[in-house]
């Protein structure tokens, strides 16, 4: 495949850089990964291998190198509209989650974070021995919860919900609803943890950004609609409220992650949610 016009650099970032190739017919999405994300094109060759009508089309993949070479997926839902078209993307993307978790052990060996629930004490540790932007009182109150937070995962862990892709990044700028059948995009921020996690992040970005309040009764109805395909909604409601509980956490730990690949003095410009996020974290300790 030759390019047919310039390539345009559209997102750049110390993690990974997208450039826009226009090609015969239309364009190409070319994404080269920083080691932090390096699993990212072998990841998402393999989802899109199984789940063609739910990402978009690969067209090209170098591993050794982290590069990724995407198909067209149309216009973004973006990330300042209203909850309703979340109503088919969610459950669309938990019936991808409950399907690859038979191949956890598959994606772990190519690469793909390992935030199963059992290490998240461990994670939770080591995050209270960091330099944090926390006042004195704030960190008191976390090292506190820490056995606490234990018992939490432990109980979440017990729950009967395998395991299994977590993209963690799932809000309306990678979501394409291309044809009407939506397609996620950018799975560079995933990992293998427990799955409810990912709505953490999806209804914050709809709180942040649409102004809803978290007693929205939207947001009940975006739960059971994701709920569906694991199972009765009301029979799983309960596991997902523990898993939003420790929802900030699990998102803490990826952004940590994140951070610790970027040099130093550039991480306060890329991490300018940090502090909202934290509060989160103080916030559940509680």
């Amino acid at each position: 495949m030759e390019p047919a016009g310039p390539i345009e650099v559209v997102h750049e970032r110390p993690w990974a850089t997208v450039r826009r190739v226009s090609i015969a017919g239309g364009v190409a999405w070319f994404k080269t990964c920083a080691p932090v994300q390096a699993f990212e094109p072998r990841l998402t060759a393999a989802l899109a291998g199984r789940w063609p009508d739910r990402l978009p089309e690969v067209l090209a993949l170098d591993e050794e190198r982290a590069w990724l070479l995407l198909g067209d997926a149309g216009e973004r839902l973006g990330i300042g509209g209203g909850p309703e078209p979340w109503l088919s993307v969610l459950p669309r993307y938990a019936e991808l989650q409950r399907g690859e978790a038979a191949h956890a052990a598959e994606h772990l060996d190519g690469g793909v974070p390992d935030r199963r629930i059992a290490m998240f004490p461990a994670l939770y540790e080591a995050m209270l021995a960091r330099e944090l932007p926390l006042c004195s009182g704030d960190m008191a109150r976390l090292r506190a919860f820490a056995p606490r937070f234990g018992e939490l995962c432990a109980e979440l862990g017990a729950r009967a919900v395998p395991e299994t892709i977590q993209h963690d990044d799932l809000h309306g700028a990678n979501i394409h609803p291309r044809d009407r059948t939506p397609r996620i995009l950018d799975w560079g921020d995933s990992c293998i943890s427990h799955p409810f996690f990912t709505p953490f992040v999806t209804f914050l970005h709809l709180d942040e950004l649409t102004g809803l309040q978290t007693d929205d009764p939207w947001f009940a109805r975006l739960r059971d609609a994701y709920l569906e395909p694991w199972g009765r909604p009301n029979e799983l409601r309960d596991t997902f409220e523990l898993a939003q509980r420790l929802g900030a956490f699990a998102h803490l730990f990826k952004e940590l992650r994140v951070l610790d690949a970027i040099p130093e003095e550039e991480r306060p410009r890329f991490a300018p949610d940090l502090p909202a996020l934290l509060a989160r974290c103080v916030a559940t300790a509680d």
